[in-house]
Formats: structure tokens, C-alpha cells, sequence
């Protein structure tokens, strides 16, 4: 998949702004560059120049000056792609960025395609596949713990841990293949009991990875909370204090919030995602209906359920008593989420009438959504229910759902090479399984791959990246 093109694009997003940044790669990035850069005050010629330096000077399209420019220049292999790269800084008007990108088309060079940049360093060995997936997941972070993460995979945290374990378990499948050879004299080059160490040790491994899996997924992509009730209890009014703007319409009349709101907020480090939806009550009203349809849908997609009362309402025996039956329904059938009960407008409840509504429902958190009083409270319940441990002591966390793909397979033919191992299998049945698990665990870091995947892992990257 090399290619020997010099490639071209805008490294910064596109629009105007204050600067923009123009990256080229490739064999001419250099002497292309050179043949329309004009050095302030000196002749200086970029070919000439030191890798890993910068020069002022002006981009030149024949004789007409197109912008005043710094020229990064990088040469190759000490560069990100390990190519010769150029990284033109201009000033961000859209006319000058197609301007300047499309005199180095006509130079010869060709316009990059999503994610090239990091797949030529994959391909020239700058990084290893988890490395550059990194990169991807990097630039999409949008809170401290994805960007922990991403920034610990691209140091090769993940990659190392994987290839120390796969580089160990190369050197006891060669002394096994070596067995082979010498079938007939019935001798072992490979000590068992290491091995079956080993392979204890990979076992432990891998299924830590595994399970990281859950808490990397939650942070990579947040979690989804529904926050449920029935009409006028202050939902909005919650989901407003919660992103604290003013996201949703509030209303005294019931029955405002006919589609489901959602937006996501940062806390502790962990994105959360929160969804309004329609107040679940009996009702004739076709579009309301429609909503609270949909309030079942996003019941069933969250992670996590708020389930929202009046706190005025549990004066009221009777409504205690309905209201204890329906957060058993929801407790019921979604026994596997964790379910927040939440007792709203307790600035309209004296201190005896707050006391009964704790004694009543025991787990209920109080609040006033309107006022703003237990909302933080609430915001350190919802953080508690993710396990940020590994976060906090810098633990390797699986993010990527290939990865955690390749990792359940590898795991898969380790247990079938314990298993082996346990019953005296044969070394050449016990080779089998552990060049399997060996073609897992080369998948994760790119040691085995084909132009298929890079194509789906490098599409998802954006284009000068």
C-alpha cells in the first residue's frame, strides 16, 4: 500500500480563522515547496535547510505573491509520517488555503485521503496500528478521561503490553515447532511448567483488557442517562440544571416535552449524556403519545435511569403507594441498570415533610432542580456508578472495539492451549492453537493485517491527519 505520491492537505479544520496550516508528504514535499517559497531578506533554499526548522517567507505563484508564510520542514525518517514533510502555516482566508493547496496540486501533488498521513507512518514503521488508531481517537476526545486514554495508547502502552506478551509466547511456539522436527526421538525443548506460567500470566492479561472493555466504552462514548417521570415534575427543569443553560423549554402546563432533548456534559472526567423525555402518563394526544413512545425507546438504550418525582405529591398516601409500585416495575424489567430515584421541589417542603419523604423511600435523593440545590450531590451518585479506579491509577483500558474483538479471540485459543497443555496434548495439535492466538494478538498492533482493514480504520480519520 506505500505509495510514492507526494500528498497535499489543510492539516487545520476548514473556514476562515487566524491561521491555517497546509501539510504535504512525500519523496518532493521538499523541492516542491521550494519552487513557490520566497525567503524574507535571503536567498535561502528549503532543500538546503536543516530538518526541524522554520522559515519566514512568502508563497509565490509565478510572479504573483499569494501570502506571507512560515515553512516548517522535516526530513524524513525524523518526521510524523517518516517521510520528507513541509507544514505551510498561512493566514486563514478560505482564498488562500485553495490557493495555495491547489499551486501544489499543479506542482504534481495529489490531495491526501482521509487519515494517509498516519497510515504512510504505520506503513514506514513511525507507529504500530493501536498506535495510530490512537491518533484517531485523540483528535475525537472531548473529555480528561478519553484523552487520558488516548494519550496513554499513543505512547504504546497497549501495543507494548501486547507485544511483550506475544514476543514470549513466540519464543516458547518456536522451541514447540523445534519438537517437531525431532518427533521421533520424543524429546521436549519446551518446559512445560514455564509454559503453562506463561500462559497463565496471558490468560490474566487478557481477560484484565477484556474487562477494561465495559469502562473504556462508557468513557470513549459516554453514558446515556434517561432522566423519566410523569408530566410536570421538572424534568427539563433537571436537564437544564444539569448542562446549566437553558437546554430545554419549562413549562407549568403538562405535557410540554413532546420529543426526547439530549445533550452531553462532562463530569469528573467522564462524558454523560443526557436525555429529557416526554412525561409517561395515559393520554389521547397523538404527538404526546408518539413521545412517550420514544421514552421507552431511550429507557431501553441508557445506561443509567433517572426516574424523577414531585416531591409536593407525597403528602399523599395513595400516590406514595403508586409510586413505590412504579419504580418496582422499572427495577423489574430493567434489573441491570442503575436506577436513581429522585424527589423534585423540595423548596416546597418544610423540614418534617422532608423527613417523611426519606423515611418513606429510603434511597430517594432530594432536590430542587429550579433552585439548584442537590444537583451536585447528583452529579457525584452518577460518577460513583462508573468505575473510574484503572482511570485513577493509570491502567491500561480498552477503548477499541476491534481490539476488544481480537482480544476475546486470543483469549479464546489461550484457553484452548491451557486446555491442552492440561490434558499432555501433542506439540503439534498444541502449535496450532498458539499460532492462532499468536494471529490475534498480531492484529491488535498491525504485525498482521491486510489493505481491507487498514482501509476501514484509516477511513474514519479525517482528511491532513
Amino acid at each position: 500500500m506505500i505509495n510514492q505520491d507526494t500528498i497535499v492537505a489543510l492539516a487545520t479544520p476548514s473556514g476562515a480563522g487566524a491561521i491555517a496550516v497546509i501539510r504535504l508528504s512525500g519523496n518532493e514535499a521538499i523541492s516542491m515547496a521550494d519552487s513557490c517559497f520566497r525567503s524574507v531578506k535571503t536567498k535561502k533554499k528549503l532543500v538546503n535547510q536543516k530538518t526541524h526548522t522554520i522559515h519566514l517567507g512568502h508563497i509565490i505563484d509565478n510572479s504573483r505573491t499569494i501570502d506571507e508564510v512560515l515553512v516548517s520542514v522535516f526530513k524524513n525518517p525524523n518526521s510524523y509520517t517518516g517521510e520528507d514533510v513541509v507544514e505551510v502555516s498561512c493566514h486563514g482566508s478560505n482564498y488562500i488555503q485553495q490557493e495555495i493547496i491547489q499551486l501544489f496540486l499543479r506542482q504534481g501533488c495529489r490531495m491526501a485521503t482521509a487519515g494517509e498521513f498516519t497510515l504512510r507512518a504505520f506503513l514506514n514503521g513511525k507507529l504500530d496500528l493501536s498506535q495510530a488508531e490512537a491518533v484517531a481517537d485523540l483528535i475525537s476526545s472531548d473529555n480528561e478521561a478519553s484523552h487520558q486514554i488516548a494519550m496513554q495508547q499513543m505512547r504504546g502502552g497497549f501495543s507494548s503490553e501486547i507485544a511483550k506478551l506475544r514476543e514470549e509466547l513466540l519464543n516458547f511456539a518456536s522451541l514447540i515447532e523445534l519438537e517437531l522436527d525431532f518427533a521421533e526421538e520424543d524429546v521436549e525443548f519446551a518446559d512445560r511448567t514455564q509454559f503453562k506460567e506463561l500462559v497463565e500470566r496471558i490468560r490474566f492479561v487478557l481477560k484484565r483488557l477484556i474487562d477494561s472493555f465495559a469502562v473504556g466504552n462508557v468513557i470513549k462514548n459516554g453514558i446515556p442517562v434517561a432522566i423519566v417521570g410523569e408530566p410536570n415534575v421538572g424534568k427539563s427543569t433537571l436537564l437544564n440544571a444539569l448542562l446549566n443553560e437553558e437546554r430545554a423549554i419549562v413549562s407549568e402546563i403538562a405535557g410540554t416535552t413532546r420529543d426526547t432533548i439530549e445533550d452531553e456534559i462532562s463530569i469528573g472526567g467522564i462524558g454523560f449524556r443526557f436525555i429529557d423525555t416526554a412525561g409517561i402518563r395515559e393520554t389521547k394526544d397523538v404527538v404526546e403519545s408518539i413521545g412517550i413512545k420514544k421514552t421507552f425507546e431511550k429507557i431501553d438504550q441508557a445506561q443509567v435511569v433517572i426516574f424523577i418525582a414531585d416531591s409536593t405529591n407525597f403528602k399523599d398516601e395513595s400516590f406514595v403507594h403508586s409510586f413505590k409500585i412504579e419504580v418496582e416495575k422499572i427495577k423489574n424489567k430493567y434489573p441491570l441498570k442503575p436506577l436513581l430515584i429522585i424527589a423534585n421541589k423540595v423548596d416546597k417542603l418544610n423540614g418534617k415533610q422532608i423527613e417523611f419523604v426519606k423515611n418513606d423511600i429510603p434511597d430517594i435523593h432530594l432536590l430542587s432542580a429550579k433552585n439548584v440545590i442537590g444537583v451536585e450531590e447528583l452529579k457525584d451518585k452518577l460518577l460513583s456508578f462508573v468505575n473510574t479506579g484503572a482511570l485513577r491509577n493509570n491502567d491500561t483500558i480498552v477503548t477499541n472495539s476491534r481490539h476488544y474483538d481480537s482480544l476475546l479471540k486470543a483469549f479464546e485459543e489461550i484457553e484452548k492451549v491451557k486446555d491442552g497443555l492440561d490434558s499432555g496434548l501433542s506439540g503439534d495439535l498444541l502449535a496450532i492453537d498458539i499460532r492462532q492466538a499468536l494471529y490475534h494478538f498480531g492484529e491488535i498492533t498491525g504485525e498482521i493485517t491486510n489493505d481491507d482493514l487498514l482501509g476501514n480504520i484509516f477511513a474514519n480519520f479525517c482528511i491532513g491527519k
